[in-house]
């Protein structure tokens, strides 16, 4: 039987990091997709430290003939059983600022279309290999609206949304799908946002990439759809539910406010 390879976006640190050391203790050689070139070898050379084989495909995932060319890269010649897409953007501000669309634009290039279209490609390979499975991060934000990080949070809700229902599809078929929605976790995407400095990022007691990457890989082998890793994050997620839209909406505001 063909060997199978992970393939992980958003390599080069964080969450994506940890996947791709997880993976390459169990076993797994690896295809690390990220558009920073030398902490992608940094992380490579982690992998190989594991003695696992690591692909490196530098590529820039907002741009649609990048994401093609690192799926075509990545899998000729490969059995994908994994696809971890992990690759993610955020910005912080008020959404009708007239100086923040290029990030949001960016925003929605990588986690929305790189995120759907990887699936698109990732499906009939694994279908036609005898299965697969999935992992598409999206986050605890994709629960609610947020004021502050608007765009981030509603392409995240689409994570969530369409992670369910392929999972749905694909029931029977070989190929599971889960979503992981993490709540805040110590990565760079604080700092790449924007937000590094906000009171709540400094104070939230916040878990580390490996954890987050376990919870979510135990999910995945598990079947299981969507997986919030955190008793206090389940809790946040289910409370969405009964929480009054206004007052859901004005919390997450003030979890986003800057400091006065």
């Amino acid at each position: 039987m063909q060997r199978q390879w992970v393939l992980v976006t958003g390599a080069s640190e964080g969450i994506g990091r940890a996947f791709a050391e997880l993976a390459a203790e169990k076993g797994f050689d690896l295809v690390l997709v990220a558009r920073n070139a030398a902490r992608l070898e940094q992380a490579a050379q982690a992998v190989r430290g594991l003695g696992r084989e690591a692909v490196v495909i530098v590529a820039d995932l907002s741009d649609p003939v990048e994401v093609e060319r690192a799926w075509a890269e990545a899998s000729i010649g490969r059995r994908i059983g994994w696809l971890v897409n992990n690759a993610g953007l955020g910005s912080h501000g008020k959404f009708a600022a007239p100086d923040g669309w290029a990030r949001e634009r960016l925003s929605l290039d990588v986690n929305i279309d790189a995120l759907t279209r990887l699936m698109k490609l990732a499906l009939p390979h694994m279908e036609g290999a005898g299965g697969g499975r999935i992992i598409n991060v999206a986050s605890n934000a994709g629960f609610m609206p947020g004021p502050g990080m608007a765009v981030y949070h509603a392409s995240k809700s689409y994570v969530l949304s369409l992670s369910q229902v392929v999972a749905d599809e694909m029931r029977n078929r070989g190929v599971t799908v889960t979503a992981l929605c993490p709540g805040p976790t110590r990565t760079a995407l604080f700092d790449s946002a924007g937000i590094g400095d906000l009171p709540v990022v400094k104070r939230f007691p916040m878990p580390g990439a490996a954890d987050v990457a376990r919870a979510g890989w135990d999910a995945a082998m598990a079947g299981q759809r969507v997986i919030v890793p955190g008793g206090m994050n389940k809790l946040m997620a289910w409370s969405t539910w009964i929480t009054p839209p206004g007052l859901l909406l004005s919390l997450t505001r003030r979890f986003w406010a800057r400091p006065r």
